[in-house]
């Protein structure tokens, strides 16, 4: 978050615009002397316009432009604009750029990242994210928001204790890069000419993992990240949002990467982001980072240094004053030229006329139309409702008391009682994670047990810490009471958020003693229910007969506790799959937070991180998670042999392996993996459809995942999947120089219970 002696700066020194004070703010181009000038002739190519645009403004001007709140140019008709709002999984108020109340007094608020990443339905994470940008146009259109929208976070979830892993996709950067892909398709919309419904922004670039743990804090930290990591793990979610999802924005992160602030990193943001991968858009930093690399880790010497090392690294706007302050004397002292300012302004400029900003009244574009009654629709609820379903995981399912079978679901029939007990039973905010607005309303899980059966309600601990003195006397009592106990436990955003990250995996305080406690004297089936982000150790849990099922339902939104009841009284059948490992507690105590290798080093006792490259002992795997039904899989084709046609203009020798991919023709190194996914039970179901491979040779890594596909069964039937996989980003590795290559010989690929070997020569 900003530091607000600088924000507080800031709004002194120019004029605060926030959209909806007094109506919906005045748009340029919407009459007076300078519609007629060409920046605002929509029949004009953009970058036309932009040049026009530039080349009126006076430096002052053009400064004011260049912070988060850009200041209004009068004569020209350009209203003030607030460039940062969220929308992470939902319209959020965290930013100034929007806010509740009158005709929208909250939006549809879906599940955290995190929670709807466990869903592994791509389709699903792109419909989510085509009704966050109608209802922020909706609310747009009234004057309570802006069209630039700072999300998605698609960092890789590299460290379980991180307090902001709730907002990422998960552990796996193929999941992480297709998750950002399709959010930013659904937010940004597909309209013709390269116009944008809403604009937005992959952030934090890069290799931005820890906030605040044991003393070392995101402003000082310098993450020391080897070239391989970095094109293996920490860039692959960037790099698929903008080559695929053609973003519009990428936010650099506060931190170093190896003794370099990432916003006065010109190899990053320049050469990387803008010119490797193509970025059609602008480049933001974090809020204050600038002010961090200069006042925090003291990588300049000047201000003046600082403002222009940003720009000159290709960094286009400031949240925060610094730039607003700063550029101009950095100017008069030589170290920026004016010209480099025009290059950020046109970035900038160009999104907002790709948004329509310059098009005069908004009510006569696309989207005009929207308003309130768009926002919050029963559609949209049901939305989230869905997501929220599909992102519940089923961790175990045993016999429950006198039942031979499994626990789960539960029988109004049989379990016309329930004792819904735990923190987070009756928890509201709590279920929409962080980076939330305000929703449509709540359903708590204690209110949608009660949908199915009579509740018997005990919190047991006041508050997740459930440290001192605790009422478990009445949750006891009420679970003895009972046909079935639900144990709603877990974590809240005092445990787990931003610059909050956490020192060890276990749940807090007595939680576990209650739960313990609950399972001794239950009469029926003792059913655990988490809510967290993060991943806890309840491996005792796991193996405590007495404790019959558990399931995590993440942060699930502002319905989750429809969605918990559905899960739990069999309405729902389970879909949902771990994104990310579970550890036990002697990992992290063993492991420092600060070590960025992703790899095992047994030189040194570290065992490396995620499934890929950590193989010691876990309380549930990547891609865990159980369902109602049992799903069989039969490989209906693929190829047993690839060839790679080589690009001749290279002048590569073919005796040479592995090949470097960039000497490869990847467009004709494609194949599909087709598989037929049989329901071999009694209830119909989803299933995802994992697709693994492994090497051998010199760059010989374990399983990692290459592509995943959700499909819905039929109780007996039999669907069909396929799943592309391109050889030069699916089954290549990453030296140790962070050279991608593609080991010649045997690929082994995993589907399931099923293997198939595919021998990749050069064509």
């Amino acid at each position: 978050m900003p530091k607000l002696p600088l924000l507080l700066l800031f709004l002194l020194l120019c004029f605060h615009f926030r959209p909806g004070e007094s109506g919906r703010p005045a748009f340029a181009c919407g009459g007076g002397p300078a519609s007629s000038l060409p920046f605002c002739r929509t029949s004009l190519p953009i970058r036309d316009r932009v040049r026009d645009l530039i080349g009126r403004l006076t430096l002052q001007e053009k400064v004011r432009l260049l912070v988060n709140n850009a200041a209004a140019v009068p004569r020209l008709g350009i209203g003030g604009y607030e460039w940062w709002s969220e929308a992470l999984h939902g319209v959020s108020n965290v930013g100034p750029g929007t806010h509740f109340g009158g005709a929208f007094a909250g939006a549809t608020s879906f599940p955290q990242v995190l929670s709807s990443a466990a869903s592994f339905n791509a389709s699903l994470w792109e419909e989510i994210g085509k009704v966050v940008s109608g209802e922020a146009r909706a609310m747009y259109n009234g004057g309570q928001a802006g069209l630039t929208y700072w999300s998605p976070n698609v960092n890789v979830f590299r460290d379980p204790r991180w307090g902001r892993g709730q907002e990422t996709p998960g552990e796996d950067p193929v999941v992480a890069a297709k998750y950002a892909a399709a959010y930013v398709r659904g937010l940004q919309g597909g309209g013709g000419g390269g116009r944008l419904k809403v604009a937005a922004c992959c952030k934090h670039y890069t290799a931005y993992d820890l906030d605040n743990w044991k003393g070392v804090d995101r402003f000082h930290f310098n993450a020391l990240v080897s070239k391989q990591d970095l094109e293996e793990t920490y860039d692959v979610p960037f790099k698929a949002c903008v080559v695929e999802g053609r973003v519009a924005s990428v936010m650099c992160s506060y931190n170093q990467v190896n003794g370099v602030p990432t916003c006065a990193d010109q190899h990053f943001l320049r050469n990387t982001v803008r010119r490797q991968w193509g970025l059609d858009g602008y480049i933001v930093s974090d809020c204050d980072s600038v002010s961090v690399f200069y006042n925090d880790q003291h990588f300049t010497s000047t201000p003046e240094a600082a403002a222009a090392d940003a720009i000159r690294a290709g960094l286009d706007l400031d949240c925060g004053p610094f730039l607003a302050v700063h550029t101009i004397s950095a100017v008069q002292d030589g170290k920026l030229g004016e010209k480099e300012i025009n290059g950020a302004l046109s970035n900038t400029l160009k999104v907002q006329m790709r948004l329509g900003m310059y098009d005069g009244d908004p009510s006569t574009q696309p989207f005009g139309h929207l308003g309130p009654s768009d926002v919050c629709t029963p559609q949209h609820r049901e939305l989230a409702l869905e997501a929220a379903r599909q992102g519940i995981v089923l961790l175990k399912n045993s016999p429950g008391p006198g039942r031979a079978g499994p626990a789960l679901p539960l029988s109004p029939t049989l379990h016309r009682t329930v004792a819904v007990i735990g923190p987070n039973s009756a928890a509201t905010a709590t279920m929409i994670g962080n980076y939330a607005g305000v929703p449509c309303g709540y359903v708590t899980a204690e209110q949608g047990i009660g949908q199915y059966a009579h509740v018997i309600h005990q919190t047991g601990c006041t508050n997740v810490e459930c440290d001192g003195r605790q009422p478990f006397g009445s949750a006891v009592d009420s679970a003895r009471r009972a046909d079935a106990v639900v144990l709603v436990m877990g974590l809240d955003q005092s445990v787990e958020a931003e610059f909050r990250d956490r020192t060890n995996v276990i749940l807090p305080g007595r939680q576990g003693e209650l739960i313990t406690k609950v399972a001794r004297v239950a009469r029926g089936p003792v059913i655990l229910v988490l809510m967290c982000g993060g991943p806890v150790d309840v491996g005792f849990a796991e193996r405590d007969s007495r404790i019959s099922a558990i399931v995590w339902a993440g942060y699930p939104g502002e319905s989750g506790g429809t969605a918990i009841a559905d899960v739990l009284f069999g309405r729902v059948n389970p879909s949902g799959k771990l994104p990310n490992t579970w550890y036990p507690q002697e990992y992290v105590q063993t492991v420092s937070m600060t070590d960025m290798n992703m790899r095992s080093d047994p030189s040194r006792n570290y065992p490396g991180r995620t499934y890929r490259f950590y193989h010691g002992p876990v309380v549930y795997p990547f891609g865990h998670g159980l369902s109602y039904t049992q799903f069989a899989h039969s490989l209906a084709h693929a190829p047993t042999e690839m060839a790679v046609p080589l690009d001749g203009r290279t002048g590569f020798n073919d005796t040479m392996v592995p090949v470097k991919a960039s000497h490869a023709r990847c467009d004709g190194a494609l194949f599909d993996v087709h598989v037929d996914v049989s329901n071999v039970g009694t209830v119909d179901g989803s299933h995802t459809v994992f697709v693994f491979a492994t090497q051998l040779g010199e760059l010989t890594q374990s399983k990692r995942l290459v592509g995943f596909e959700k499909v819905h069964v039929p109780a007996q039937g039999t669907a069909h999947v396929r799943v592309g996989v391109d050889v030069c980003r699916d089954l290549s590795l990453v030296d140790k120089d962070g050279v991608r290559r593609i080991p010649i010989g045997e690929h082994m690929l995993q589907i399931g219970e099923l293997s198939h070997s595919i021998s990749i020569r050069l064509a």
